[in-house]
């Protein structure tokens, strides 16, 4: 299910209430963040085309979005839905939790400037946390999975080559859950979702989930910041 303090933040009083009485107690439980260690295997050949694209889902799409949209090399995000069919790819079906759907993020990327697997790097690290299952902080559901959204066989080889590193290391306390699936579409989801942190900085479930996120990114991976986020 949706997590009732996102639904409801647009209120200040309601979403100033649940910050104290449920983001204040998941943040006291919250995971150290974790410093991973580099792909140790080869990196992406470029294409021809200097545009690629990746898909990830961890959690709700506002926050990862907003992450991936401050990495350099990083030319365009945008919030939608994959897993699912065409006919459920919108945000009130997709949040029952039925529809096969995960909140997603498309990633369109310069291979020359930032590879794949620096990417699954931030995702792993800072975007979300990869051990938890069917849920992200206080959003619970399968629509929060975590998954990596392969689009070519390289993808696919660099993703689960990476997960078995991390877990063959024990880099984190439990083990990796994502999952790797091929992409076979992507939904863009409602205009009121794209650039969501940018339009709303000050909301209380941005606040408190994700903009910490920007902090630990912009700290984690000083050459792979940039200040200006991309487009949509």
């Amino acid at each position: 299910m949706t997590s009732i303090f996102r639904q409801y933040s647009g209120s200040v009083v309601f979403g100033a209430m649940l910050a104290a009485a449920v983001v204040l107690f998941w943040y006291s439980r919250s995971r150290t963040v974790v410093v991973i260690p580099d792909f140790s295997g080869p990196s992406e050949a470029l294409a021809a085309s200097a545009q690629q694209t990746a898909v990830f889902s961890g959690g709700c799409f506002w926050g990862v979005d907003a992450v991936f949209k401050h990495v350099k090399g990083v030319t365009r995000v945008t919030s939608g839905y994959s897993g699912g069919s065409a006919e459920t790819a919108n945000y009130e079906t997709v949040s029952t939790g039925m529809t096969g759907h995960a909140e997603s993020v498309e990633v369109v990327y310069d291979p020359s400037q930032v590879s794949y697997a620096q990417l699954l790097k931030v995702f792993f690290s800072v975007a979300h946390d990869p051990t938890e299952l069917n849920r992200q902080g206080p959003d619970v559901g399968s629509q929060y999975r975590s998954i990596i959204f392969y689009t070519n066989q390289q993808q696919h080889e660099i993703a689960e080559a990476y997960i078995k590193e991390l877990n063959s290391q024990k880099v984190f306390s439990q083990p990796i859950v994502t999952q790797v699936m091929a992409l076979n579409h992507f939904y863009p989801a409602e205009a009121y979702h794209q650039c969501y942190l940018e339009k709303h900085p000050k909301n209380p479930y941005i606040v408190f989930n994700d903009q910490p996120k920007l902090g630990a990114l912009q700290k984690q991976f000083p050459d792979l910041y940039q200040e200006k986020p991309s487009a949509n």
